[in-house]
């Protein structure tokens, strides 16, 4: 096959590659744009490690190919924040202790901050149904919800918070 040269903008910038044609964005985002946040897992798309936002949308990159990319915005987790300026999921991941080894972090981030975008006071059941797609092998998932709700909780409690996500936020 013949390399094809493409430009994807990814955090913000542009990325210009030459690639083969059957490569997958997320090779294309740690291999050329140095995003190795984005992680390979399973090359299934069923764990989640891989999840990425194309145009403000979640997509798992190890199921897009990169020319498929072209002309669309690209985030990573690296362009959601910064270890000073964290969003404010990311900041409940680390008080709820929602992360061990952090394979799985990119993935549940986007998961919960795209149901978040959808629903403002979601119920923990309704995490759980977010979070659904991806796969943690360290935490047991627990102190990831526990973190969802309290970024929820957080964001914009207008006096209907649960009683679970009151007391998470104490």
């Amino acid at each position: 096959m013949t390399p094809q040269k493409m430009t994807v903008e990814v955090n913000g910038v542009p990325v210009s590659a030459e690639i083969e044609s059957r490569e997958l964005l997320v090779h294309f985002l740690r291999d050329h744009a140095g995003m190795t946040g984005t992680h390979i897992g399973c090359d299934t798309s069923q764990c989640g490690a891989c999840t990425v936002q194309i145009d403000g949308n979640t997509a798992k990159s190890c199921t897009v190919l990169a020319v498929q990319a072209q002309g669309h915005r690209v985030t990573t987790i690296e362009g959601l924040g910064t270890p000073k300026k964290m969003t404010p999921l990311q900041q409940a991941f680390t008080e709820m202790h929602g992360l061990q080894c952090g394979f799985c972090t990119p993935g549940m981030v986007f998961a919960g901050q795209a149901l978040l975008d959808r629903v403002p006071n979601p119920t923990e059941e309704q995490v759980r149904e977010a979070l659904h797609g991806n796969l943690c092998r360290c935490t047991g998932y627990q102190n990831i919800v526990n973190a969802v709700m309290l970024a929820a909780t957080r964001a914009g409690d207008t006096g209907h918070a649960s009683g679970k996500q009151k007391e998470l936020a104490q």
